[in-house]
């Protein structure tokens, strides 16, 4: 079964930039989509950003745009996440997660069925 692994995380400061990586173990993003979620402390999780592996379409969430870019990075065979302009309500565990083996267009807001651990963002005032 493929495993995702969630690497980039860290603390920085209002405005600054953190780009997420993650990457399938033993395999590669052949189809399917792929997505960010995070979890502020506290609060439930939520969708952030999603690609679609065959086509590249995108879909980000309100708190993402402008700000959150998701793309695939052919080289690493990772997905990332380009995070700029980070506020403290940013936040949260970043988790990346997958839905492979099927044919998706756009990436979906659920039914992810492959998740990583999990990477730490803190942002401070």
């Amino acid at each position: 079964q493929v495993q995702l692994l969630e690497s980039g995380g860290g603390e920085v400061q209002t405005g600054g930039s953190v780009r997420l990586s993650c990457g399938a173990s033993g395999s590669t993003f052949r189809n399917g989509a792929v997505a960010w979620f995070r979890q502020p402390p506290g609060k439930q999780r939520e969708f952030v950003a999603g690609i679609a592996i065959i086509g590249g379409n995108t879909r980000d969430s309100d708190s993402a745009k402008g700000r959150f870019t998701i793309s695939k990075n052919r080289a690493k065979n990772t997905i990332d996440l380009q995070m700029n302009n980070l506020r403290p309500e940013d936040t949260a565990v970043y988790y990346c997660a997958a839905r492979l083996g099927a044919f998706i267009t756009m990436p979906p807001f659920s039914g992810y069925d492959t998740w990583g651990q999990g990477t730490q963002v803190t942002v401070s005032s």
